[in-house]
């Protein structure tokens, strides 16, 4: 099925490989070392986030694990905690344990984002505490700025380290009167992600102190990260930075006025109501089952991408799906995304 319009950044027709290369041809100069895309690259990045330094990974799911083996080792303890749906546990088959012997300690209610007492409760010496923003499985909700500093506070005085899980990082900033680099500076360590925001292939780089990330970086070689010719994977996250990066705003805004038209509309409503960042959840009044199936026939009939894959409710008869307004998001005016979503039923 051909995809002529998306909705889901993970599938828009600006990812296909004709593009990407397209555009690519325009970065890539005949004085191009292959060294050169990703030296840039982890200087940028390590320069926005206000870190001494930085280390490309080929994925996102490698660089987490690093930092907490890196963060146990220099701590002597096993364990880290994180919310009940962080990303590490949820989707990445507990790669913390299976590779590096770490313990999962989850933190606060699933639904909710967790607060300091919840971090007062855990009992067990941690190695860190891993913070997601936003907290994509929930809506993509962001704590305030000044709880997220009382807990990373809390988190450092315990003797842990605090990590930023930032695969969205760029979009999780609109939500804040802060910088990257203030954002930063409440981290120990800090990941983002290349491919989703950013609209590259794949790949991630982690930041933080000089020590922490040379020794990353005897993990990345150990878990077999340390690859030749990375050039294109950073030259085409380098035309994120320039082109989608200065346009995060933006898409936040759009993302408000999608949901508020989707509110508005009454067949379904959102999560968060008004969203902190471009990421937000349609809650619909239909099986998870009747939702894949609408959105298939309505992808079959007009190639449009509504929607990655519909999530389960614990009421069988409602389902959500996940909103990131990126570039593409802005090619759908907001009465249209609430006219399609109110359509669905009708293509079960």
């Amino acid at each position: 099925m051909e995809i002529r319009r998306s909705l889901s950044q993970h599938s828009g027709p600006r990812k296909s490989p004709f593009e990407l290369v397209r555009r690519l041809a325009g970065r890539v100069t005949a004085d191009t070392r292959p060294e050169d895309p990703v030296r840039e690259l982890e200087h940028r990045i390590a320069g926005l986030l206000g870190k001494p330094q930085a280390l490309f990974f080929p994925s996102g799911t490698m660089a987490q694990q690093v930092a907490l083996r890196v963060h146990a080792e220099r701590s002597g303890r096993r364990a880290f905690a994180g919310h009940p749906q962080t990303h590490l546990h949820v989707w990445e088959n507990q790669g913390y344990n299976a590779l590096h012997g770490l313990r999962f300690h989850p933190v606060g209610d699933r639904n909710e984002l967790f607060g300091l007492d919840d971090l007062r409760a855990v009992h067990e010496p941690l190695a860190a505490v891993v913070f997601e923003l936003p907290q994509r499985d929930i809506g993509g909700v962001l704590p305030a700025f000044g709880d997220l500093a009382a807990q990373t506070a809390w988190t450092r005085q315990t003797g842990a380290a605090a990590h930023c899980d930032g695969a969205r990082l760029w979009e999780a900033q609109t939500g804040y009167d802060a910088t990257f680099a203030e954002i930063g500076a409440l981290f120990d360590t800090v990941y983002v992600s290349l491919y989703k925001g950013l609209e590259g292939v794949r790949g991630a780089v982690l930041a933080g102190d000089a020590e922490t990330i040379e020794h990353a970086a005897v993990w990345r070689r150990r878990m077999g990260g340390a690859i030749a010719d990375a050039w294109p994977l950073a030259a085409i996250a380098l035309m994120g930075m320039d082109e989608n990066l200065p346009r995060m705003e933006e898409f936040r805004d759009h993302a408000r006025a999608v949901a508020e038209a989707i509110n508005a509309d009454g067949f379904a409503h959102t999560t968060p109501g008004v969203p902190s960042t471009p990421l937000f959840h349609v809650h619909l009044p239909m099986s998870r089952q009747d939702a894949q199936r609408a959105a298939r026939n309505l992808l079959e009939e007009t190639g449009i991408k509504l929607f990655l894959y519909a999530r389960s409710n614990p009421d069988p008869r409602r389902c959500a799906f996940e909103v990131s307004v990126g570039i593409s998001g802005l090619d759908f005016t907001p009465g249209e995304v609430a006219e399609l979503i109110r359509g669905l039923p009708s293509r079960v």
